[in-house]
């Protein structure tokens, strides 16, 4: 089986963090996207993945390299954004060593779903495409489908508002394609599955949708993103904290699981990390510091009697003394945030430097770019 992993996005709504990283790099639960994404693969079967990118293509090359887990790993570059269905056509002549229908993947999806299972569905229908579908309650973020008792997709709508969804069914971000599908897609051209392909498919009776329940999450927003890692550290770390090589840790430092350190951190007297909280490697943490419902991104210094809470730290980023960053704070890689600043829903951009309280009233984020 072979699966294609769509990573050319520039993830717009992960800003300022994506501006230094492809989404597929971002840690959940102190490790890579990728790296979740391709253990599932592995699990059910897949032995060649293609990952179609475009921005960050060299981080995630020099990451992955050749091989991960067993599989092959290919890479096919785009020069300019395609989509949905442009990066499966330009991928043809990897995906063509078979007849066998092949995976596409949304490249910000964390799940549970069964690949073995959903391939083994889309051929015993005959379908052309098959998609994986999930329930939830607000669904104007997503494709909603509306389903026969044969699991023939009757409608597809994308993000519709709420009062016009015919299910509270969603496109999950995982599709089983036909090969007769690449024959549907012009070369070089941007074109959209959701909004062009699958309706078209529905119309003549060849669109599947397969239900699966369990973990779901799409980390495309910073509040989904923190979410992915609950969810995630709930699975790997729930009755006691996970630890990683070479940590230094108070005897005197609290830890409430569920919570991951990562390798060589050290937490001095007086902290107290979790519930919720990804450390990653080599953080230091000061004495009497609190970290909440958060992720710390790998090398980040935070110093004594600091909160952060609700909020995403950057690479490398500095915090200073008694410093409050929370209500969904995103701080950027190697921004350095002085002595008692306080910062409510800000979005600080990477190599900024901090100096005075910005507190935003609950109507969206202030930008420091």
């Amino acid at each position: 089986m072979k699966a294609l992993i769509l990573a050319g996005g520039f993830g717009t709504r992960l800003r300022p963090l994506s501006c230094t990283r492809p989404k597929l790099m971002f840690p959940v639960a102190n490790r890579p996207l990728i790296d979740w994404m391709l253990e599932g693969l592995s699990k059910n079967g897949v032995k060649t993945v293609v990952l179609a990118v475009n921005y960050g293509a060299d981080i995630l090359q020099r990451y992955l390299g050749k091989s991960k887990l067993g599989m092959r790993i290919l890479y096919s570059l785009e020069s300019k954004p395609l989509g949905t269905g442009g990066p499966v056509k330009k991928a043809e002549d990897l995906l063509n060593s078979d007849d066998e229908p092949f995976f596409v993947l949304n490249g910000d999806v964390i799940s549970a779903i069964n690949y073995a299972d959903l391939f083994q569905f889309h051929k015993s229908t005959g379908a052309q495409a098959t998609i994986a579908l999930h329930e939830v309650e607000d669904t104007s973020r997503f494709g909603v489908v509306e389903l026969k008792e044969d699991n023939k997709i009757l409608r597809f709508v994308e993000k519709p508002k709420p009062e016009e969804a015919p299910s509270n069914l969603i496109n999950a971000g995982v599709y089983v394609l036909s090969h007769s599908v690449i024959d549907m897609l012009a070369a070089e051209t941007k074109i959209s599955l959701e909004r062009e392909i699958f309706p078209a498919l529905a119309s003549k009776g060849r669109l599947y949708g397969e239900k699966f329940d369990g973990m779901w999450i799409d980390i495309g927003t910073p509040s989904d993103y923190l979410l992915a890692n609950t969810a995630m550290l709930n699975v790997i770390a729930r009755e006691k904290p996970l630890l990683g090589k070479g940590v230094k840790i108070s005897k005197e430092a609290q830890l409430i699981p569920p919570i991951s350190i990562g390798n060589g951190v050290t937490i001095e007297r007086g902290a107290c990390l979790g519930p919720n909280a990804a450390i990653g490697d080599y953080v230091t943490i000061r004495g009497g510091t609190k970290i909440e419902n958060s992720v710390v991104f790998q090398r980040a210094w935070i110093d004594a009697s600091t909160l952060v809470k609700n909020a995403i730290i950057g690479e490398s980023a500095i915090l200073g003394r008694w410093v409050k960053v929370e209500d969904g704070c995103i701080v950027g890689d190697h921004v350095i945030i002085n002595d008692d600043v306080t910062l409510s829903q800000v979005k600080v951009c990477p190599s900024k430097e901090v100096e005075e309280s910005i507190v935003q009233p609950k109507n969206g984020h202030i930008n420091l770019y």
